[in-house]
């Protein structure tokens, strides 16, 4: 007699259901590039939430620089390449301290030229070539009145926003010594700069662009 029982499938569901995906994924080469795609991105994005960030460190903060006139040999040693990496330079025979614009003036920066010089004579003629610098004092004499007022308006850009730190001073002259309270000042009377966020905003790197 025959029996009304149905013949039982061999094996577990659940494996033939993971054969059946693992053939339908592993038998067209399209869908295993997919799934390696997918790995990949999926192990890339748990990677860089399981990695720290590196902190920013800040630069640190060199102390104010008391006042002194200096000779162009002097001026030199301010190139941002000591180990303070403090910069200054000349402009119409004021010396600035403009290490807080040392993106700018510091070593690798599109003005690093200027660095422990006297840029007036290159920032009248709006150039950043190392011929316009002068290795000893440069009186500016021969230089015409067009080129000496826009020497002066970058001088005057400079005073906005960095210290005046000293003079300039031409071959033989005398070194002014400075008293602690006239350190609390610029040599023109001008106030402290040094708390402004960054000297180096606004008008006057709106205007180095020129120099290029």
């Amino acid at each position: 007699m025959a029996s009304n029982e149905e013949p039982q499938s061999g094996g577990d569901g659940y494996t033939d259901m993971f054969w059946n995906i693992f053939n339908e994924i592993f038998s067209n080469p399209l869908n295993v590039i997919l799934l390696a795609v997918s790995t990949l991105l999926f192990y890339k994005i748990m990677t860089s939430r399981q990695t720290p960030r590196p902190q920013h460190v800040a630069e640190k903060e060199i102390p104010r620089m008391k006042k002194r006139d200096m000779t162009i040999e002097e001026l030199r040693k301010y190139d941002g390449t000591d180990e303070d990496g403090r910069v200054c330079i000349a402009v119409n025979g004021k010396i600035f301290d403009v290490t807080r614009g040392k993106q700018f003036y510091g070593p690798g920066g599109p003005y690093a030229v200027f660095a422990g010089r006297d840029a007036s004579r290159a920032l009248a003629l709006f150039t950043v070539k190392e011929s316009a610098l002068k290795n000893e004092y440069d009186d500016l004499s021969d230089l015409t009145s067009a080129e000496m007022s826009r020497m002066q308006e970058w001088e005057m850009q400079f005073t906005e926003k960095y210290d005046i730190v000293g003079r300039l001073l031409r071959d033989g002259e005398q070194a002014t010594e400075y008293t602690d309270s006239e350190d609390e000042s610029s040599p023109n009377g001008d106030t402290d700069k040094s708390s402004g966020k960054d000297g180096d905003s606004s008008s006057l790197h709106k205007d180095d662009t020129k120099t290029q």
